[in-house]
């Protein structure tokens, strides 16, 4: 089967194998003459990396690169990345790779133009309207994960590394100008990389989906990108060159970003502090909260997850639906608990508040407190054992 299709919601895509070959026609789209490719460190001696890079420079755009990126960048990788735009004289930005190379590259092209120090953005109230939006650098998104949806979301999630809390970056224009999604970069993914970044996809549209805030069009969104998961997310992880369930799987990404301006809720609140303290993968910590999560809104949720539930052919309800969870988590070898993930003795205190700090906290569909949140994550520590 062959996908291919133009989409300028929420932003311009360029979705369809072999697309990475409009890479020079992207930037141009974007004004961009002199871009800065930023990824990270595993991607950059890639081929893929190698070739937008040849593509680049057969165009005249040169073939600058900054990799110097943490899995969960932070402000020390943002502050290099600036001064390497600078240095370069660039005019714009692409932002290439999994969440971390986009998250931070659209950073680059934020900071690049600003006076103001990096936390002075972060998403709270209107923070966002000190930026000049004026000095914010043209971005062009290419994504080789399929998860994370940074490639159209309008914010960056970066770590401060002296406290060790996950912050987000916030401004409308962080929103990439044109996003190539071309499902041939994710063939080469690891199995637990297929399977983490998937299930991310699918906390994002199952969070928005449960969001109480209103939003009727990220509600479906989140709704058919569940039904992608299920349908494609088992075939991209058993046969990787499957480019029919890629890209399913990328629009699925896409999907959930694009839903959760809804909102998210207690799987990203717990996942982001654990993530910054214990550097665990972002989306497969999300995927082993997911099952003590659902039973924690259960009071809130349970009508619509048995709504959902009928949508995706899944018998029983909510508790069919939970069922199901845990079993797409197993075949995709998930651990079943944060304890199996390798997290011991952590600091269950320090925890619980930098999850009820975290923004996600307001989308959950069951208020967070200190001690119902304490019950959460201890519930997610040994969730499945006997």
């Amino acid at each position: 089967m062959s996908i291919k299709a133009n989409w300028s919601y929420p932003t311009a895509i360029r979705f369809g194998a072999g697309r990475i070959s409009e890479i020079a026609d992207a930037c141009a789209a974007a004004g961009i003459k002199k871009p800065l490719l930023v990824t990270d460190r595993g991607l950059a001696s890639m081929a893929i990396t190698t070739k937008t890079q040849d593509l680049l420079e057969d165009a005249g755009l040169g073939r600058a690169i900054f990799a110097d990126v943490d899995p969960n960048p932070n402000e020390k990788n943002a502050e290099a990345g600036v001064k390497a735009y600078r240095d370069g004289g660039h005019d714009g930005v692409i932002a290439f790779g999994g969440g971390s190379g986009l998250d931070l590259g659209k950073l680059v092209a934020f900071l690049a133009g600003q006076t103001r120090p990096l936390w002075d953005f972060e998403d709270i109230g209107d923070w966002w309207t000190r930026a000049d939006a004026d000095a914010i650098a043209p971005i062009v998104a290419v994504p080789t994960t399929a998860g994370t949806g940074s490639e159209v979301g309008r914010a960056s999630v970066i770590t401060n590394s002296e406290t060790a809390e996950k912050k987000i970056i916030f401004h409308p224009k962080f929103l990439p100008t044109v996003v190539i999604c071309d499902p041939e970069l994710t063939v080469g993914m690891p199995n637990f990389i297929t399977a983490g970044t998937g299930l991310d996809a699918f906390a994002h549209c199952v969070e928005a989906y449960c969001s109480p805030h209103y939003h009727p069009m990220s509600q479906g969104i989140a709704l058919e990108g569940m039904r992608l998961v299920k349908d494609y997310l088992p075939r991209a992880y058993a046969v990787g060159n499957d480019i029919e369930a890629r890209a399913h799987m990328m629009s699925a990404a896409a999907m959930g970003a694009t839903a959760f301006q809804k909102g998210l809720g207690a799987i990203h609140a717990l996942s982001h502090p654990i993530g910054a303290i214990h550097h665990t993968h972002h989306g497969t910590t999300n995927a082993v909260c997911m099952p003590a999560v659902l039973q924690f809104n259960k009071p809130a949720i349970a009508g619509v997850i048995e709504k959902a539930a009928r949508y995706l052919d899944i018998d029983g309800g909510f508790d069919g639906f939970c069922t199901y969870v845990d079993e797409l988590n197993a075949s995709l070898g998930i651990p079943k608990n944060l304890t199996a993930l390798g997290i011991e003795n952590p600091d269950i205190d320090r925890l619980v508040a930098g999850a009820l700090r975290d923004p996600s906290t307001g989308g959950n569909p069951v208020e967070m407190t200190k001690e119902n949140t304490r019950e959460l994550l201890l519930a997610c520590i040994s969730y499945g054992d006997a």
